[in-house]
C-alpha cells in the first residue's frame, strides 16, 4: 500500500512503488486507479509547478469554501520541507501543524486535504514544486496564516536571516483559534 496515514484526519503520505535499474528509474506519480482502490476519489482539476531558490518560504496558503483545494504536492527536483497547519474547527489536530522533507530523491507526495494551510520553504539550492489541485484558483477565495506565526512554532529549518519572503506572505495575519475557516467533516479523504 502507497499510503501512509498520519494522525491528521485525511493528510496522507504518497510513496510510489519506484522501478530503479541502469538506466535510471520509472515510477507512477500518480494514477487514478491506485488512489481509488484506497477510496480516495479526488477529481483533480489544475497542476501547478514553481521554482524557487534557497531560503524561499512559500505560505501558509488556503482557499475558502466553495474554493478549497485538496494537493496532492512534490518536489520534481531538489528538497522542500512541507508544511501544513489543520485549520478545520472541530478536528482533533486542529491548530497543530505537521512537516515533511519532499525531494526529488526520496519522492514521496503530501495528500493535503481541504481545510489545510498549506506552505513550503526550500532547503536545496534551487527546488521545483509540482502539484495537483482539486479546484481552480480563485484569488476572491484565497487566504492566508503568517508563516513566522508563534503560537504554530513553525521550524522552516531556514537559518535565521536567510528565508526569502514575498511582500504577500509577509502581511498574512496570525492564526486565530476562534476563527471558523474550515468545519471538520468525518469522511475527508
Amino acid at each position: 500500500m502507497p499510503f501512509i496515514k498520519t494522525i491528521f484526519p485525511g493528510l496522507m503520505i504518497f510513496e510510489p512503488v519506484i522501478y530503479k535499474d541502469s538506466r535510471g528509474y520509472f515510477f507512477e506519480s500518480y494514477n487514478k486507479k491506485t488512489f481509488s482502490d484506497d477510496e480516495i476519489d479526488i477529481p483533480f482539476v489544475q497542476d501547478n509547478q514553481a521554482s524557487s531558490v534557497f531560503g524561499v518560504i512559500r505560505g501558509l496558503h488556503y482557499q475558502l469554501d466553495p474554493y478549497a483545494q485538496t494537493k496532492l504536492v512534490r518536489a520534481l527536483s531538489g528538497s522542500i520541507l512541507d508544511v501544513v497547519v489543520d485549520i478545520r474547527q472541530g478536528s482533533p489536530t486542529f491548530g497543530k501543524t505537521y512537516s515533511i522533507e519532499l525531494s526529488a530523491e526520496n519522492k514521496k507526495q503530501l495528500l493535503v486535504p481541504q481545510g489545510f494551510a498549506h506552505g513550503y520553504s526550500v532547503l536545496s539550492q534551487t527546488a521545483e514544486v509540482f502539484y495537483k489541485c482539486d479546484q481552480y484558483y480563485h484569488k476572491e477565495s484565497e487566504g492566508g496564516i503568517a508563516y513566522n506565526d508563534k503560537a504554530l512554532n513553525i521550524d522552516w529549518k531556514i537559518p535565521k536571516g536567510q528565508a526569502i519572503i514575498s511582500d504577500k506572505d509577509n502581511i498574512h495575519p496570525p492564526f486565530e483559534r476562534d476563527k471558523k475557516y474550515f468545519l471538520f467533516k468525518i469522511h475527508t479523504a
